[in-house]
């Protein structure tokens, strides 16, 4: 009498022996006798965070991605005074954080070469389990690095700064606006009475 199959096809008349391991075979496996193999369950990854050194972000992320690993480190555009002169850098916008992406049963690439990883501190956790990010709030940080914006200011208003140099050294100031030309105005004191200037943003720093 002839056996059906796993895969629903009529097989040719089958000794006991290979009726009873046919029989014991899962119905999620392939049918051997038809050569045809069920496809794999999917591995699960997810978003996981890296705490790197002091400043080797860029660093712990190049050599991750150099071993194939997928990461992604959201940066900022702000305003920073560079030998004198005001520039806008790109920096991490979380110091000492950037995200990886692996296979959550370690069926994917190995996890153990990350501890190792030059500009890695550790794998963020909480207890003994890696702390995991969702999807939307990846999805969300590489919208905002995409989008085209302003650099975050050097100054915010209300700020209160100090005078480095020139005839109102030493003065305290309270910051206004960038007038756009690579000067700050600022709010000062002069015989009792508030008065409004523009100097350098070099010449202005943080109390």
């Amino acid at each position: 009498r002839a056996l059906r199959c796993c895969c629903l096809c009529s097989c040719a008349k089958l000794g006991a022996t290979q009726r009873k391991t046919l029989k014991q075979r899962p119905r999620s496996h392939a049918c051997v006798l038809h050569g045809v193999q069920a496809k794999p369950d999917p591995v699960a990854v997810h978003w996981y965070v890296i705490h790197t050194k002091p400043r080797q972000e860029q660093r712990a992320l190049d050599n991750l991605q150099q071993q194939g690993y997928t990461c992604f480190l959201p940066l900022l555009a702000r305003q920073k005074l560079c030998r004198g002169a005001l520039s806008v850098v790109s920096e991490p916008l979380f110091a000492r954080y950037l995200f990886i992406q692996l296979a959550c049963d370690q069926m994917g690439q190995s996890w153990a070469p990350i501890r190792s990883t030059k500009g890695v501190s550790r794998l963020v956790t909480f207890g003994t389990e890696p702390a995991k990010v969702g999807d939307a709030l990846i999805d969300t940080l590489r919208a905002l690095n995409r989008a085209p914006g302003l650099a975050q200011p050097l100054f915010t208003p209300g700020e209160r700064l100090q005078i480095k140099d020139g005839p109102f050294a030493g003065l305290e100031a309270i910051f206004q606006l960038d007038d756009g030309e690579r000067r700050a105005m600022v709010l000062i004191e002069l015989l009792h009475k508030p008065s409004r200037i523009a100097l350098a943003a070099t010449s202005l720093r943080k109390i």
